[in-house]
């Protein structure tokens, strides 16, 4: 396998700039430049060399083969963070017969070398790009392998499951216990019930991942666009006095109290001869209706359709009258923060019941796996033994011990350039 290398820290100018190694000539190809290095994770203070040319003053340390990230030799170089120090740095890698690596390829490695599974890999990704602490948490459990320990579990009970119908099979002649079937049947009971609990829980965490959407809407000139922009304290949305200003949707990312949430300012909702605000209308319409949560925005504090149970109704430019129900000023700010308290209570409910399970390629697995086990009683142990290794197969899947290539360049064209 090639030996490869990359900044593992964004480019540009930094304090300090970490070049990473990894293959069988990453120590060899190191102390071509920084000398001899005895010791294994231990750090070194050296000074870089190509030759004569002294690249730079860096602190390097490496990692022997089956104790890195990678299960390869690893070796890391913390440079001084000037783009120009790296790029010779790469120069004389080059020359050592090392080459770029391709995003993602780190962590694709130490998967093929068995240090992480297919799920722990794609919680890495989910870290890497978390926005928010919920999404920060949800990421770690499945990146510490928490997933994949249940998963493994749950594999375990079908073998066992599976043995002892192999043996009620291959010796059905001698004496095995009578209790047999019905251990076979609480021990695939109690799978099929993990695996449907893990599934009612999909929804939610894939939800919690992506972000939850929040559409704003209502009649045009409702204040739709300045709450939006106070929202996110900076002119996102153009403001007019003029009605159908806003014809496109218009999204703003927000942490909300550690939540990843998605504010749609959307087109004010009218009869219109305009047919490019009819398109608008109907867009801003079909948004709301898939949306998570939406705000009824209106002078009079009306809903709108679509309505849900538990969508939010709000009477706006409360500074310029007053009525009943939840109101705010989006001009001055008043009322604000009390609806994004209700808008955080409300989908906090929801992100409490979320689960492990956050990606689709995991929830067709484990669909697959219940698919498997949706059998009785009277099947014959043959086919009970079949239906068995189908569903510990598929649960193999979800961690990536079997039949993983098909999602390998896809999970990893996700990651950054040197993770």
């Amino acid at each position: 396998m090639e030996t490869i290398f990359a900044e593992a820290t964004p480019p540009g100018r930094g304090g300090v700039t970490v070049v990473r190694l990894s293959g069988p000539m990453a120590r060899e190809a190191l102390e071509s430049l920084a000398g001899s290095l005895s010791t294994p994770r231990r750090s070194y203070l050296r000074s870089l060399r190509d030759g004569q040319d002294l690249i730079d003053q860096a602190l390097v340390i490496w990692f022997e083969q089956g104790q890195s990230f990678t299960g390869e030799e690893v070796a890391e170089l913390h440079l001084h963070g000037a783009p120009v120090i790296a790029n010779r740095l790469a120069q004389a890698l080059l020359v050592r017969g090392l080459r770029r690596a391709e995003a993602g390829e780190f962590t694709r490695r130490a998967f093929l070398n068995g240090r992480i599974d297919l799920a722990e890999a794609e919680g890495l990704a989910d870290l890497l790009s978390s926005e928010t602490e919920a999404q920060r948490k949800l990421a770690m459990r499945t990146a510490d392998g928490e997933l994949g320990r249940k998963v493994e579990a749950l594999r375990a009970n079908l073998v066992r499951a599976g043995a002892l119908v192999e043996a009620s099979i291959d010796f059905a002649d001698e004496e095995v216990p009578e209790d047999v079937p019905l251990e076979v049947f609480n021990l695939l009971d109690l799978v099929r019930s993990e695996v449907e609990a893990m599934l009612r829980t999909y929804p939610a965490t894939e939800r919690l991942r992506q972000g939850y959407e929040v559409a704003i809407i209502g009649p045009p000139n409702a204040g739709k666009s300045t709450l939006l922009n106070k929202i996110g304290q900076r002119e996102i949305a153009l403001v007019s006095d003029i009605a159908g200003t806003t014809r496109d949707i218009l999204e703003l990312r927000a942490d909300l109290r550690g939540l990843p949430v998605v504010f749609l300012d959307t087109a004010g909702l009218r009869d219109s001869a305009d047919p490019i605000e009819t398109m608008g209308v109907q867009r801003a319409m079909d948004r709301a209706r898939n949306a998570d949560l939406r705000i009824h925005l209106s002078d009079q504090g009306v809903r709108m359709e679509p309505f849900f149970d538990g969508d939010l109704i709000v009477r706006s430019k409360s500074d310029l009258g007053t009525g009943d129900g939840l109101a705010i000023s989006a001009l001055t700010g008043s009322g604000i923060e009390a609806l994004l308290d209700q808008v955080y209570d409300k989908l906090r409910v929801r992100a409490a019941n979320s689960g492990l399970v956050a990606h689709r390629r995991q929830a067709e697995a484990l669909e697959r796996a219940r698919s498997a086990l949706d059998i009785d009683s009277s099947l014959s142990p043959e086919f009970l033994a079949e239906a068995i290794r189908q569903a510990a197969q598929e649960l193999a899947t979800m961690v990536g011990r079997v039949g993983a290539e098909d999602y390998l360049d896809e999970i990893f064209s996700s990651f950054c350039i040197g993770k």
